[in-house]
């Protein structure tokens, strides 16, 4: 199980998104809980990556935060992805961009996920 400590972070390998974009995605420890943060755009192409972290994150911490305020595309693959990774751990979506919002909202997976405004909420107890 390969889990960092002392909020170090850890860069997953850049995975290239149509349209020659490099979605990216930063794995830490903080507050206890396992931290992935994405920036760019996830799709079916660069999905598994994100997947690689979140469910690592699972199975080294109790609690996984997808920080997901630099995320400017999502598609199904990624709701189908958290909608997976909640059924095996604790998992809080923080600071969803309007997109994601609205693509939860629309299919009730905001109903089921634990969607929180910010960061520091999603990591508060």
């Amino acid at each position: 199980m390969n889990s960092v400590s002392g909020g170090e972070e850890r860069p997953a390998e850049p995975v290239t998104a149509p349209g020659g974009s490099l979605p990216r995605l930063v794995q830490r420890e903080q507050s206890g809980a396992w931290v992935v943060a994405v920036v760019g755009a996830f799709d079916l192409t660069s999905t598994p990556a994100l997947a690689a972290a979140l469910e690592a994150g699972a199975r080294s911490h109790a609690r996984v935060v997808l920080d997901a305020a630099g995320l400017t595309f999502a598609d199904s693959t990624v709701l189908n992805l958290l909608l997976h990774v909640h059924r095996t751990t604790v998992l809080r979506v923080a600071a969803p961009p309007p997109q994601l919002a609205r693509v939860l909202e629309l299919t009730g997976a905001d109903a089921v996920l634990d969607v929180r405004p910010t960061l520091e909420e999603a990591l508060a107890d």
